[in-house]
Formats: C-alpha cells, sequence, structure tokens
C-alpha cells in the first residue's frame, strides 16, 4: 500500500474512532438525560396528585385521606400522556390505581420509601389495564415516592409512563446522530486525502530530487517549508547534496591535481633517470674518460638522492593524510635546533645569494616531537631559500604565555593572491618554472608542514606580497595548551 493511502487510512481511522466515541458517549448521556428528565416530570405529577387530593382536618391538624374524585380527575388528564399511577397508605393498600395500574413494591423497596428515599427504576414490569396497552405487562419506567405528614408516612406514589416514548425519542435522536456521522466520515475522508497528499507531494520532491543524485547531479536542493520531520529530512538532504558537490569538486580538483603530478613525477623522474642510465652506459662501455669518472659517480649520486627525496615526500604525505603518524612530544631546546638547521643550509643559501639571519633567545623551549619540527622548519627555510635570490631570509622565536611562535620572513619573489590561496594544496607549485630545481620536487613540502603544524594542535599562518616577499609563522602550543595522543585531527586543505 502506497503511503499516502496509509496516511489516509491512519487519519480517517484515528478521526472516525473519536467520532464513534463521542457518538457513544453522546448517546449514552442523551438516553440517560431523557430518563432523568421524565423521572422528574413524574416526580411533579406525583407531587401536583398529592397536593390535589389530600386531605386533613384544620382544626385538629391531623390526616384524614385522599380525594377518590381529584385522583381520578387527574388520572383522567395523565392517562392522555401515557402516564400511570398507583398511591399506597402507610400499611401498603392501594388507596387508588389509574386504569388498573398495578406496580410491584418489594419488602426492600419499602424499607427505603420509610426512610423518605425516592426509587427511580429505569426498566420494570407492571400490570396496566388492556384498554390502556395492547399488552399486560408492558415495559415501563417507575418512580416511587413517599409522602409524609408530621413525620409520619401517609402515602406512596408510584408513577410510571411506557419507556417505549423514550426509546422513540432515543431512535430519532441516534438516527439524526448517524446521518451527521456519515457526513463527519465523508468530511473527514476528504481532509484526509489533503493532509495525505500534503505530506506525500514533499516526499515525492525528495524522491525525485534522490533520483537525480542517483544520476550524478548533486546541484539539486528541495524547498524547506515548515519546521517539521519532513522539513528536517530535507534540509538533512540539502546539506547532503552541498556535501556531495563540494566533494565532486574536490575530487575533480585533486584529480587534475593528481595528474599534473604524475606527469611532473614522471618528468622529474624521467630526468635523473636518463642522467643515470647514460652514465651508466658511457661507463660500460668505457666513453667517459678516467679523470670524469668520479665526477659521474657523483652526479648519479645526487640524481638519486633526487628520486629518494621524491618518493620519501609522497610516503610521508599518505602517512600524515592517513592519520599513520605517531609523535613523540617533549620539550627541548628550539634555538639549537634553528643554528645547526642555519648552519646546513647556510651553503644553500650562499648559492642563491642569500642571507640567513637567526634570532631566538639562548634558551627557547619548545614542545613538539623533535624529528617532526626539524622537517617543519627545514622546509619552510628551504621554500625561502628556493624563491628568494641575492636576499635576506630573517628566522625568529620567542616564548609566549601558551606556547612558543617562529617567524620565516623572505624578500624573495612572493606570492599572489591565488597562489596563496592554493600554497597548502598537494602537489601545488607556486612557481612553474622552478620544477626542475633540486628543491621542493614533488610540491608536496608545504603541504606536509601544513599537516604537521596541525597534528602538534599548532597554526601556521602566511603573508606574502608579489615582489616583496614571503612571511611565514608558525605557533607550537605548550604542553598543557597541546592536544593530548599522538595524533590529531586532520586539517582542511585551504584556509
Amino acid at each position: 500500500m502506497k503511503l499516502m493511502y496509509r496516511l489516509m487510512l491512519t487519519f480517517f481511522t484515528i478521526i472516525i474512532v473519536l467520532l464513534a466515541i463521542l457518538s457513544i458517549s453522546f448517546v449514552q448521556v442523551t438516553n440517560n438525560t431523557l430518563y432523568h428528565n421524565t423521572w422528574n416530570q413524574m416526580k411533579n405529577y406525583a407531587d401536583s396528585l398529592v397536593q390535589d387530593s389530600i386531605r386533613y382536618d384544620p382544626v385538629n391538624k391531623q390526616f384524614i385521606g385522599f380525594a377518590t374524585r381529584s385522583l381520578q380527575t387527574n388520572a383522567n388528564l395523565l392517562t392522555r400522556q401515557n402516564v400511570h399511577f398507583a398511591m399506597y397508605d402507610a400499611t401498603q393498600q392501594r388507596i387508588y390505581a389509574s386504569n388498573g395500574f398495578t406496580p410491584t413494591i418489594t419488602k426492600a423497596q419499602w424499607r427505603k420509601l420509610k426512610d423518605g428515599k425516592i426509587i427511580c427504576t429505569r426498566e420494570t414490569m407492571a400490570k396496566i389495564s388492556h384498554r390502556v396497552a395492547d399488552t399486560s405487562k408492558p415495559q415501563i419506567t417507575e418512580v416511587l415516592k413517599p409522602y409524609f405528614y408530621h413525620g409520619k408516612l401517609v402515602a406512596v406514589v408510584s408513577i410510571a409512563t411506557f419507556i417505549s416514548t423514550i426509546r422513540e425519542n432515543m431512535r430519532q435522536i441516534i438516527l439524526n446522530l448517524l446521518v451527521a456521522f456519515v457526513i463527519a466520515a465523508l468530511l473527514t475522508l476528504v481532509v484526509s486525502y489533503f493532509l495525505a497528499r500534503s505530506i506525500t507531494r514533499r516526499i515525492e520532491r525528495l524522491r525525485a530530487a534522490t533520483h537525480e543524485v542517483a544520476k550524478g547531479n548533486y546541484d539539486v536542493q528541495v524547498a524547506t517549508t515548515g519546521k517539521d520531520e519532513v522539513s528536517d529530512l530535507a534540509q538533512s538532504f540539502n546539506t547532503m547534496t552541498r556535501s556531495l558537490n563540494a566533494s565532486q569538486k574536490e575530487i575533480r580538483h585533486q584529480e587534475e591535481r593528481r595528474r599534473q603530478f604524475m606527469a611532473d613525477a614522471a618528468h622529474e623522474m624521467r630526468t635523473p633517470l636518463t642522467t643515470i642510465n647514460g652514465i651508466l652506459e658511457g661507463l660500460e662501455y668505457d666513453v667517459i674518460p678516467e679523470e670524469d669518472k668520479k665526477h659521474s659517480i657523483q652526479l648519479m649520486q645526487n640524481e638519486t638522492k633526487r628520486l629518494i627525496r621524491l618518493v620519501n615526500d609522497n610516503l610521508d604525505y599518505e602517512k600524515i593524510r592517513t592519520n599513520q603518524i605517531s609523535m613523540e612530544r617533549k620539550v627541548f631546546d628550539a634555538a639549537a635546533v634553528l643554528t645547526n638547521l642555519k648552519e646546513q643550509l647556510e651553503k644553500k643559501a650562499t648559492a642563491q645569494g642569500d642571507q640567513l639571519s637567526l634570532d631566538v633567545p639562548s634558551d627557547l623551549r619548545v614542545y613538539a616531537d623533535y624529528d617532526r619540527f626539524v622537517q617543519i622548519m627545514f622546509n619552510i627555510i628551504q621554500n625561502a631559500i628556493q624563491f628568494t635570490q641575492n636576499g635576506t631570509i630573517k628566522i625568529s622565536g620567542r616564548l609566549e604565555e601558551t606556547g612558543s611562535r617562529f617567524v620565516v620572513a623572505d624578500n624573495g619573489i612572493g606570492m599572489t593572491k591565488d597562489q596563496l590561496a592554493n600554497i597548502w594544496e598537494r602537489y601545488y607549485k607556486a612557481d612553474r618554472s622552478r620544477m626542475n630545481t633540486k628543491y621542493g620536487e614533488s610540491g608536496l613540502g608545504l603541504a606536509i608542514v601544513h599537516q604537521l603544524v596541525h597534528l602538534h594542535g599548532g597554526k601556521i599562518d602566511v603573508q606574502s606580497t608579489q615582489g616583496k616577499g614571503t612571511t611565514f609563522t608558525i605557533f607550537f602550543p605548550d604542553r598543557d595548551h597541546a592536544p593530548h595522543g599522538g595524533s590529531a585531527q586532520q586539517p582542511q586543505s585551504k584556509k
């Protein structure tokens, strides 16, 4: 069964059940009300009978009896209304009975009547003259009411009417109620249809949008109206499609980078491999002069190291990206590390015509993984050397309240805004003309740096102006503010 019909059935069933409960309650209340109204009316008739027929001595103030003529007159009037009565004295002797009405009063009822209680009987059987009714014992409803004079029981009036009159009224009420019930059921069916349709229409829009997503269209969005669960589902669907669309764009972007990187890597690998293969062939056929063999071997070593760096950069990045790297953080002297790095890179800086300057306190403590800290600072300083010629590279560091901050600033070629926005992307190179240098062959150096800093719970920021230089700022939190464990959440690829 379709959801729309299930919803219609649900709404229809709930409303019909409520209507049925209300109808049954209404019938019961109405039935009780009719009986109570009938009993109250018969009590009033009984009071009128007693007041019209009672006789007492005004001098002695004693009860004498009841006037039969008055009772007969009232009996003729009440018979036309299908009301019959019988009157008994305190000794249970019948004083008068209209139309042969003969009720049955039990001993238990007499005890209650002597105590002054009024007895109302919903259904009972009593004998009435055949001149009044077709049956000798019709179903009637009866009221027994006692009357006292100066505290003594003087009479009991049994007054009754046919239940058929009440039932006829009830049948008419039930018939009207059934007509109203049928009309209400039809209206309920119509309302249920529109309610179910309003819900299923929104679900159908979601289903159609889902089919679009299944076809690969991630730009689809569903209109959200209201604040119910379907609207929440639509909002979640829209969030999902936006995420899928962003992921698809990122996948295409990364695939483009990957293809570019594979082309670059193939080119980078082909050059040293061609060089190594040419030298090996020269050595094999002894065409390289003896005095050039040492230089040829050094050249092969340099090209081999270049290939190793290319492979290691990719392996390091994948380990970091898949959270397979572990760190052993500790407190150590960063000033000593930076001094060693300055000495190691001094020769490369001189080859570029650059000057390295170091401005750090004598005991600059940092909480980090020693090897990863060296890798981060080495890559950043090396990147500054690569893109700076005949310039100055300033390395500085200082302690702060919650950690240590390091700055590497150069006055090299700088970057444009587009280059700056993509600097942390893997396989990205700000200067494509420098692909063949021996530094940063893979385009992964800064991507590795970016993720390593975030694994430390730190922050890295870069500011650059084209033609004026670039400044890298790296912050490492201290032990109290660093994340626990050896790994952290992967950082976002873009700022």
